[in-house]
């Protein structure tokens, strides 16, 4: 799979999962396997136990400068490189944050060879990556109408994407569609494929498909609709390199499918995770106190929108990576409840592959 002057040799994308979840340790290892590792840039600082944060309040990073740490983003790149070596690293760098020119231009900094953003649309991402020209990009859209607009927006920059990672409403974390729109069969995955491929294939724009893609028949069915490769997030999860917690990943294995659902956020649209005690809390109204410490997302208004759901996401996403089980948000995929044992990234690599 290539994406830009990058060669991938699976065509398997690891999903850029935050807080925490797909850091050195699992990206290095899915790079180093043959497919392309992503480190979420989200939460950085929280990175080795919140190491390369100057200042903090209440245990946690203190303003979105240092939730989102350059000097922890870099350590993180270091280390995944230290374990792949020279293969293609990638960096997801959600749009919504309030720092995202920034924490772009530090990814490249960084090391980054291809840079994924999603949770909007980047019309502007271009701009951000001008001094590092090898550098790939790849937005995350969910209609055919989102790609024609980044496109055309582009264009001012002489540019068009590398590849487009189409993402369907079964992934983990938040969604692209309203919660009714979720469950329309015109919104699914198989559905949204074959117009962004047409549309694609005008600019010979390589189409990734994402969101509920569990196994090698899976693959099988995206590359057969046209797709050059798919972006799987919550498979990788179940592995021993995850960067999440033990506990994390005790949650999914232990989770059942009926666990997993829906859930309000302050981003504004749903994200899909486990339901644990924290949702019991939010709609007890016992839920941990909203300060906004990290001002991580634009849509959260610094804490307007989690008051108006009950949580910080910052705060809960990160509780989740170090391992509370009574206050952390667990998102997953659709297929989350399916992980009942832990396996190698090198074993699963040569599941999805073999």
């Amino acid at each position: 799979m290539k994406i830009g002057k990058h060669t991938i040799k699976h065509p398997i994308i690891q999903g850029g999962m935050g807080v925490g979840i797909s850091w050195d340790r699992l990206a290095g290892n899915v790079s180093k396997e043959g497919g392309l590792g992503v480190i979420s840039a989200i939460g950085t600082g929280y990175y080795q136990n919140q190491k390369y944060v100057k200042k903090q309040a209440d245990n946690r990073p203190l303003t979105q400068e240092e939730f989102y740490n350059k000097d922890a983003l870099k350590a993180i790149f270091d280390n995944a490189r230290k374990i792949c070596n020279d293969a293609p690293l990638g960096c997801n760098i959600l749009y919504a944050i309030n720092d995202y020119a920034r924490v772009v231009r530090d990814a490249c900094e960084a090391g980054a060879d291809i840079i994924i953003t999603g949770a909007g649309l980047p019309t502007n991402m271009p701009e951000f990556t001008q001094d590092y020209p090898d550098v790939a990009l790849v937005p995350i859209v969910s209609t055919a109408r989102a790609l024609k607009i980044i496109i055309k927006r582009w264009a001012r920059y002489n540019k068009v994407p590398d590849a487009v990672i189409v993402e369907g409403p079964l992934s983990g974390g938040h969604q692209g569609f309203s919660y009714e729109d979720c469950l329309k069969e015109e919104n699914q995955l198989e559905n949204l494929i074959p117009p962004i491929v047409e549309l694609a294939n005008q600019y010979d724009i390589p189409v990734i498909a994402a969101g509920g893609i569990w196994d090698k028949s899976d693959i099988d069915k995206f590359l057969a609709l046209g797709c050059a490769g798919v972006q799987m997030g919550t498979r990788f999860i179940g592995t021993h390199e995850c960067d999440a917690s033990e506990e994390f990943k005790q949650v999914l294995i232990n989770a059942q499918k009926d666990d997993i659902e829906l859930l309000k956020s302050p981003v504004g649209y749903p994200a899909r995770g486990v339901h644990t005690n924290l949702q019991d809390l939010i709609m007890q109204g016992k839920a941990p106190k909203i300060k906004c410490i990290s001002n991580c997302v634009q849509p959260c208004h610094r804490g307007v929108e989690a008051k108006a759901v009950g949580y910080c996401i910052a705060d809960r996403l990160s509780d989740a990576y170090m391992g509370n089980k009574e206050l952390g948000l667990f998102f997953t995929g659709s297929n989350g409840y399916k992980i009942d044992t832990l396996v190698s990234v090198k074993e699963l690599m040569d599941e999805l592959t073999k």
